[in-house]
């Protein structure tokens, strides 16, 4: 089932270099360490800690598996200008499907949270997602990020450890929250991840993705965590865009697929995030899943050179989501 490129890549391997430049010297960049009884390794980005941008864009590499590069710029929307993330991977259906995507539902008694980054290959969480690319990762380490506004105890550690097949000396947990500037950075970071999400729902295989490329600003942080979390959103579903290269063997099928993909198709486009999530009381399951999607995407074909674009970035919404 997992071998079209087992073997090939170790995304654990690739991550723990950069994770290694964080643990040099954390406190430089806004993040604390410390080790759990069994050995774990818990590096706090934003729970207790400040945080910082560039906090925020290491770990967001680190999510890709260390396949793929975060930078941070300047970009203008509309009448004014925020902090952008700008994210690439050469390696899309690995670094976005096997690693970034918070896939893994993490339940151990009363703890729950969602796991994303290079660990989740080797746990193959959700296997679907593993046999659909063809990829596992064989490593003596895994690296995590948690999604979460509390620390796992150390019982949580070791069965992630368990699950991820490695000692609990090698298991390292990234805590991320949007409680901080490194998660809003984070966030922002997955807009390709997002819009590759989004097609492989449509029916694109993501294997046939080549090279992905998008953007997406950083919005002014609040500190509600409802509107914390509808900013976070809202700089993808209204400011951020992506672009692949791809091999596809029909452009009308492609063109197709493509104008499904943007955040404008949803029922629920044109309010912010916050306004939609609060409205259901942020019980996700009753949002239309359609709202899950980046503002604007433009997908080139490999085989004929044509380019498909659809959606547009809504500097009107975003105004409102910040206030201004």
């Amino acid at each position: 089932m997992y071998l079209k490129f087992q073997g090939v890549l170790s995304v654990n391997k690739e991550a723990l270099k950069i994770l290694e430049d964080v643990l040099k010297d954390p406190e430089a960049l806004g993040a604390r360490v410390e080790t759990y009884p069994s050995g774990t390794t818990i590096i706090d980005t934003g729970l207790e800690v400040e945080g910082s941008y560039q906090l925020g864009l290491k770990i967001t590499e680190i999510a890709m598996g260390g396949l793929g590069a975060a930078s941070l710029t300047f970009m203008s929307y509309g009448d004014f200008t925020l902090p952008t993330v700008v994210v690439t991977t050469d390696h899309p259906s690995i670094s976005l499907f096997g690693c970034q995507l918070a896939g893994w539902k993490i339940k151990v008694g009363e703890y729950v949270a969602d796991a994303s980054g290079p660990g989740r290959a080797l746990s193959l969480k959700p296997k679907r997602i593993f046999e659909k690319i063809g990829y596992r990762d064989e490593f003596d380490s895994a690296i995590l990020l948690i999604e979460t506004s509390r620390k796992p105890t150390d019982d949580v550690a070791l069965e992630i450890s368990k699950a991820c097949n490695v000692n609990p000396r090698n298991l390292y947990l990234i805590l991320t929250s949007i409680a901080s500037i490194a998660g809003y950075v984070q966030i922002s970071g997955r807009i390709i991840e997002t819009a590759l999400f989004r097609l492989d729902y449509l029916g694109f295989d993501p294997l046939k993705a080549l090279h992905g490329t998008g953007y997406a600003p950083v919005m002014p942080f609040h500190s509600e965590w409802g509107k914390a979390m509808g900013r976070c959103e809202d700089a993808l579903t209204y400011g951020g865009y992506a672009h692949f290269i791809v091999n596809f063997e029909n452009d009308e099928k492609l063109k197709e697929l493509v104008g499904k993909v943007p955040s404008c198709k949803s029922k629920a486009y044109g309010r912010t995030c916050y306004d939609i999530y609060k409205e259901v009381n942020f019980d996700f399951t009753k949002v239309d899943t359609n709202i899950f999607a980046p503002a604007m995407i433009s997908v080139t074909n490999k085989k004929t050179g044509k380019t498909f674009t659809s959606g547009s970035i809504n500097v009107g919404v975003l105004k409102n989501s910040m206030s201004l």
